[in-house]
């Protein structure tokens, strides 16, 4: 059997990781861990570009939906905005990750909402500068949850009234060659 074992970079521990491995060992970057997670996921959540772009160069779907008890229909782009991690972000989008996928549930959680409730500031910039869906009314409960569980949402509500602003609406700041 072959086992991938993926230290961790900085604090991680071999005996921690090799722990971690035998209880999360992948036969194929197909298979799921006890959370749901693909590798895709853990890698897109470590803020590993390497990794994440070897998977997805071997074929791995960039939309794989976990479906652990806790993590129904999370995509590494969720994971990855969670962590904040930019770049990642940025390789899963140009590779047709969906920016505005929803978890199974009662929420319904965008990768916008994950960057928002771990307040990743650059995060939630960056998915809204990228064309994340937000309604109008921050209360609007058919796309947002509640804000009790989301309260840097409020972030995103902020930045998209401040891009809004900064970006001519179309018709503004052109020239016409009419006489």
């Amino acid at each position: 059997m072959d086992m991938i074992i993926v230290p961790q970079e900085g604090t991680c521990s071999l005996r921690k990781t090799l722990s971690l491995a035998r209880r999360r060992s992948f036969k194929s970057h197909y298979d799921m861990d006890d959370r749901g997670w693909t590798l895709l996921h853990i890698f897109a959540r470590r803020g590993d570009l390497k990794q994440v772009k070897r998977l997805l160069d071997e074929g791995m779907d960039v939309n794989v939906s976990a479906w652990g008890p806790k993590s129904k229909g999370v995509t590494p782009l969720h994971l990855a905005a969670e962590g904040g991690h930019l770049d990642v972000m940025d390789e899963l989008l140009e590779r047709g990750a969906n920016i505005d996928a929803r978890t199974k549930g009662a929420c319904g959680w965008t990768p916008l909402h994950c960057a928002a409730k771990e307040r990743k500031r650059e995060a939630v910039k960056f998915l809204i500068e990228n064309g994340a869906f937000l309604p109008e009314d921050i209360n609007d409960s058919r796309f947002n949850p509640p804000l009790h569980y989301c309260s840097g949402l409020e972030w995103a509500y902020d930045e998209m009234k401040r891009l809004k602003l900064e970006t001519p609406t179309s018709g503004e700041g052109s020239s016409s060659s009419e006489s």
